[in-house]
């Protein structure tokens, strides 16, 4: 079985962003960077949400052929505009798939999510990985769908904005490994889910 992986980062006081949605307020630098490299090397499908899809998509394909963007993320979009990209939304139609990822690009409905993503994780292959895509991952994690969070912290209190999690119900977890930067003050904790007995 595949293993499905939420990659995030939040602040210390547990904020996927700022106010207005506003995601500059965290520190994404050069660590944020190689790690999100790093977890596409091992990934072949990214699983997104809608509004992810649509904001990585009017940015990421470009980077590759942009001189002046960091060698790490112009590897991450070479990787990223040719990784099969599964996106889950009821919003969103053919015509609004970016064109550079016309042909590695499925649509998902939400109805149907929960068996799709299922059926994905039973398929041979390396990880899914997710980005963003917030609703959908606390979703997920709520039907047992995710099995890793990969959750990287940054030195800043922003003290509004969007939590990281959604108020669902309790989730166990276990610490799997956690990593610091000498050149960062983002601290990385990887918690491995625990499956509820049946």
């Amino acid at each position: 079985m595949r293993n499905l992986i939420v990659c995030n980062i939040m602040s210390l006081d547990g904020y996927y962003t700022g106010l207005s949605n506003n995601v500059m307020v965290l520190p994404m630098d050069k660590s944020f960077d190689a790690y999100n490299l790093e977890r596409l090397k091992a990934a072949d499908t990214v699983l997104l949400g809608g509004t992810s899809y649509r904001m990585f998509g009017s940015f990421w394909p470009g980077v590759a052929g942009n001189p002046d963007a960091s060698p790490t993320n112009r590897e991450f979009s070479k990787l990223y505009n040719n990784l099969v990209k599964v996106v889950v939304s009821d919003q969103m139609t053919p015509e609004d798939v970016a064109e550079a990822w016309r042909d590695t690009t499925r649509i998902v409905r939400r109805r149907n999510a929960h068996e799709e993503i299922a059926a994905l994780k039973l398929e041979r292959g390396r990880d899914i990985v997710m980005f963003g895509s917030h609703t959908l991952w606390n979703d997920l994690l709520m039907h047992g769908l995710v099995d890793q969070l990969h959750l990287m912290i940054g030195p800043v209190v922003l003290g509004a904005g969007t939590p990281i999690f959604d108020g669902q119900p309790s989730v166990s977890l276990q610490l799997g490994d956690t990593r610091t930067w000498n050149d960062s003050g983002n601290v990385l904790v990887r918690y491995d889910v625990r499956r509820q007995e049946t």
